[in-house]
C-alpha cells in the first residue's frame, strides 16, 4: 500500500479503516511542542518569587508618576485629609465613649456600692450596740429595741445580696463579702444564746454577749470596713478615669485642622480662588468637634471635680464619723456588761473603756473635717447639732462612770440606757444629724455628678458623625478641583 507524500504520519501507522498498521511497518517517533527560550523550570521559580516586589515597584512608580502631576498630587492629598478627619472621628467617639462609661460608673455603680458598704458596717455596729442595750435593759427587753436590732441585720443582709450581685465574685470585695455572710449568722446566733440565757438570769449571757462582741469586732466589722475602703478605692479610680483629658483625640483634631488649612492654603495660592466650599465644610466640621469636645469634657470634669470637692469628700469623712459613733456606743455598752473583765494588753485599764475614749476622739475630729467641707448651711446645720450632742455624750458617760465607780450600778444604767437625759439619747441625737447630713451631701452629689456624665451626652456620636462629614466634604472638594483638568 502506498501514502501520499504530504500524508501524517499518523495515517501511515494505520489503515484507512484505522486499524492499526501491520507488524514490521515502523512508526516515526512525535515531536512535542518546541522549548520556549530562556523559560526553564528554575527561571519560572525565580520570576515567580519576585513577582510581589515587582507590583510593589510598580505601585511606586505609578505614585511617584501620579505626585509629579497636579490632579495625582490633588488625589494624593485629598486621600491623607480624608483618612486623617475620619481618624479623628473614631478616636474622638472611642475616647469619649470610654470616658463617659467610668462617668455612668461614677454616679450609677462606684458611688451607690461605697454609700451601700457604710450602710453595711453602720447596720451591724448599730446591731451590736443595740444587742448590747438590749442586754442591759434586763430580762425583757423592748419591744422597740428588738425591732431595731432585727431591722439593722435584715438591713445589712439586703445590702450583702445587692453588693455580691453589682460587684461579681472576682476581687476584694467578693472576699469580704463571703466572709460577711459566713460570720453573720454565728454572730446572730451567739446573740440569741445570750438572750436565752439573759432571760433566765444566768450568768452565762454576758459571756455570750462578749463572745458575739468579739465576732462582730474582730470578723464581722474589720471586713466591712475593708469593703467600704475597696469600694471607696474603686470610685476614685472610675472617677479619675472619666476626669482624664482625651488628649490622644485633641491632638489628631489639631492635626486634622492643620492639615486642611495648609490644603486650602495651598488651593489659594495654585488658582487664586479663596474659598473650597468642600474643604470649608470639612474645616467647620471639624472645629465644630474640637469645640465640642474641648467644652463637652471640660463640663464634665468640672461637674465631676464639684461632685468629688463638695460630696464624695464630706461623704467620706461623714461615713468615718457615723462609724466611730457606732464604735464609741458599742464599746460604751460591753464596758458596762464586761465591769471590767476584759483589760488592755498592759492589764491597766478597761479596754471598753479605752476604745471608746478613742472612738470618741475620732468621732470629734471628723466632725470637725466635716464642718470644714460643708459648703452652705443646709450641710453645716446637721454637723453643729451633732457637734452639741457629741459633747452633751461625754458629759453624760463621766457622769455615768462616776456613779459606777461609787458604787451606784443602777443609777449609771440609767444614764447609759435611759430614754431621756441619757448617753443612749445623745448617741441616737448625734447620729440622726449624721444621717441628715450624710443625706445632703449624697444628693450634692448626685446633682454634681449628673451634670458632668450629661455634659458628654451625644458626643461619641456626633464626633463619629462630624468626622463622616468633614471626609465627605474633603471627597466633594477634592473631585471638584479634579473636574476642571478633565
Amino acid at each position: 500500500m502506498t501514502y501520499p507524500p504530504n500524508a501524517p504520519a499518523a495515517s501511515a501507522a494505520r489503515g484507512t479503516n484505522g486499524a492499526p498498521a501491520q507488524p514490521g511497518v515502523q512508526v516515526p517517533a512525535q515531536p512535542g511542542p518546541p522549548p520556549q527560550p530562556g523559560r526553564t523550570p528554575d527561571a519560572v521559580t525565580a520570576a515567580g518569587a519576585h513577582e510581589t516586589p515587582g507590583l510593589w515597584r510598580q505601585g511606586r512608580a505609578k505614585l511617584r508618576r501620579a505626585a509629579t502631576t497636579e490632579p495625582g498630587r490633588l488625589r494624593i492629598l485629598g486621600t491623607v485629609l480624608a483618612l486623617l478627619v475620619l481618624a479623628f472621628g473614631a478616636v474622638t467617639a472611642s475616647e469619649v465613649a470610654y470616658r463617659s462609661s467610668y462617668a455612668d460608673d461614677v454616679v450609677d455603680r462606684s458611688q451607690p456600692l461605697s454609700a451601700d458598704a457604710a450602710d453595711i458596717y453602720r447596720s451591724l455596729a448599730d446591731a451590736d450596740a443595740t444587742a448590747a442595750s438590749a442586754f442591759l435593759a434586763g430580762p425583757q427587753e423592748s419591744a422597740d429595741i428588738r425591732k431595731r436590732y432585727t431591722d439593722d441585720i435584715a438591713t445589712a443582709s439586703r445590702l450583702l445580696v445587692k453588693a455580691s450581685a453589682s460587684t461579681g465574685s472576682d476581687g476584694t470585695s467578693a472576699r469580704e463579702i463571703t466572709t460577711l455572710n459566713e460570720n453573720l449568722p454565728r454572730y446572730t446566733g451567739l446573740i440569741e444564746r445570750a438572750r436565752a440565757a439573759n432571760r433566765q438570769g444566768l450568768p452565762l449571757g454576758g459571756a455570750y454577749l462578749r463572745y458575739a462582741n468579739q465576732t462582730m469586732s474582730l470578723q464581722l466589722l474589720p471586713a466591712a470596713e475593708r469593703l467600704y475602703a475597696a469600694e471607696t478605692a474603686r470610685l476614685q479610680e472610675d472617677d479619675d478615669a472619666a476626669r482624664t483629658w482625651p488628649f490622644l483625640s485633641i491632638v489628631l483634631g489639631a492635626m486634622a485642622l492643620t492639615a486642611l488649612f495648609w490644603a486650602q492654603r495651598r488651593d489659594y495660592r495654585r488658582t487664586n480662588r479663596v474659598f473650597n466650599q468642600g474643604l470649608l465644610a470639612a474645616s467647620a466640621a471639624c472645629v465644630a468637634a474640637v469645640v465640642w469636645l474641648v467644652v463637652g469634657h471640660g463640663l464634665a470634669r468640672a461637674g465631676l471635680d464639684d461632685a468629688r470637692a463638695h460630696g464624695q469628700e464630706s461623704l467620706q469623712v461623714l461615713n468615718q464619723a457615723r462609724i466611730h459613733s457606732l464604735k464609741a456606743r458599742a464599746n460604751e455598752n460591753l464596758a458596762v456588761v464586761a465591769r471590767g473583765a476584759v483589760l488592755t494588753e498592759d492589764g491597766k485599764t478597761d479596754k471598753y473603756e479605752a476604745d471608746y475614749a478613742g472612738s470618741m476622739a475620732a468621732l470629734t475630729s471628723d466632725l470637725k473635717d466635716a464642718a470644714r467641707l460643708a459648703d452652705d448651711a443646709t450641710g453645716a446645720d446637721p454637723l453643729t447639732e451633732a457637734t452639741k450632742r457629741t459633747a452633751e455624750w461625754r458629759e453624760r458617760h463621766t457622769q455615768a462612770r462616776k456613779l459606777d465607780d461609787e458604787g451606784d450600778f443602777t443609777g449609771a444604767m440609767n444614764l447609759i440606757t435611759g430614754t431621756a437625759l441619757s448617753t443612749g439619747q445623745s448617741f441616737d441625737q448625734v447620729d440622726a444629724a449624721l444621717g441628715r447630713a450624710l443625706a445632703h451631701e449624697q444628693n450634692e452629689f448626685t446633682r454634681a455628678a449628673d451634670g458632668g456624665r450629661d455634659a458628654l451626652t451625644g458626643l461619641p456620636l456626633g464626633a463619629a458623625a462630624l468626622g463622616v462629614l468633614a471626609a465627605a466634604g474633603v471627597v466633594v472638594g477634592g473631585n471638584r478641583r479634579l473636574s476642571e483638568y478633565r
